[in-house]
């Protein structure tokens, strides 16, 4: 009996010895490693959507819990899912521990995904005290997202002032060639809201210049041609609008499968404007 125990409690210690230093080698491994095996073997390989994927996301926050770049992994799908307040508990840790890297990119989904305008506006702010004024995220300017923000919210003076800034950014850094369609397109919209039609169709023949399809832009041309009196354009327009847009040449940003884009066109937009001329 005497020998039972001693048995029991040596397989015992043994078991929690090797369990001990599993456990510390674990938390050995360099953030390099912790990547390489949670997300490249793990997490990348399966859908984003599955619970797998945040299985191999809290796996690897529980090795290391103050790696920001994991808690920015597990908050993305989420984001393409609609779950926004779901995902910004990961994103808001994320940015805690690393603002320098994830400030803007927040601020970037408080904009086109959870549309909490005023806080995307703040965390612009924010991120250009940090990073600069002509900073960059997701291939637009910040500039170009407050400007967006405004837009939305109805403050459409300052929407085409931040627009208008950040058309002015890319024409000093790279020349007029690199602006991009859609900051013109934009600002032709706020142009549009304050009742300047005639430069509102100058800012949308820069776009098509550009992107000769778009059909977004063709449709707000022939509201504005509408609305100046040139009625046979404007049909004219609209209708190679309708045919554009049922190619499918429309706002062509990557999130844009996830998430439709302000002002983005839908074909009964097409449909009301047909009839109503205005």
């Amino acid at each position: 009996m005497r020998y039972f125990i001693y048995l029991i409690i040596l397989l015992t210690s043994c078991s929690t010895s090797g369990q001990n230093n599993s456990d510390t080698k674990m938390h050995e491994l360099t953030d390099d490693q912790i990547v390489k095996r949670y997300l490249e073997n793990g997490a990348w390989k399966i859908r984003y959507f599955s619970p797998e994927y945040q299985l191999y996301l809290d796996s690897a926050i529980a090795i290391n819990p103050n790696l920001a770049y994991l808690y920015q992994q597990k908050a993305m799908p989420y984001f393409k899912q609609g779950k926004c307040e779901l995902g910004l508990k990961s994103l808001d840790r994320a940015v805690e521990l690393d603002p320098q890297s994830y400030i803007d990119y927040r601020a970037f989904i408080k904009c086109i995904f959870a549309r909490t305008y005023h806080e995307s506006i703040q965390d612009f702010q924010t991120a250009k005290i940090i990073k600069g004024e002509n900073g960059v995220v997701m291939d637009h300017t910040y500039d170009f997202y407050i400007g967006l923000c405004y837009l939305q919210l109805g403050d459409f003076s300052k929407s085409l002032h931040f627009l208008e800034n950040s058309i002015d950014q890319a024409k000093k850094a790279n020349g007029e060639n690199w602006i991009h369609f859609l900051d013109l397109f934009y600002a032709g919209i706020a142009t549009q809201e304050l009742n300047r039609h005639q430069d509102a169709i100058l800012y949308f023949d820069k776009v098509l210049k550009n992107y000769p399809a778009f059909s977004d832009a063709k449709y707000y041309k022939a509201l504005s041609l509408f609305r100046t009196s040139q009625a046979n354009l404007a049909e004219e327009t609209l209708t190679e609008c309708e045919v554009d847009f049922k190619k499918g040449y429309t706002i062509n940003e990557d999130n844009v499968v996830y998430e439709s884009y302000p002002y983005q066109i839908k074909q009964f937009y097409i449909d009301v404007l047909r009839l109503k001329k205005w």
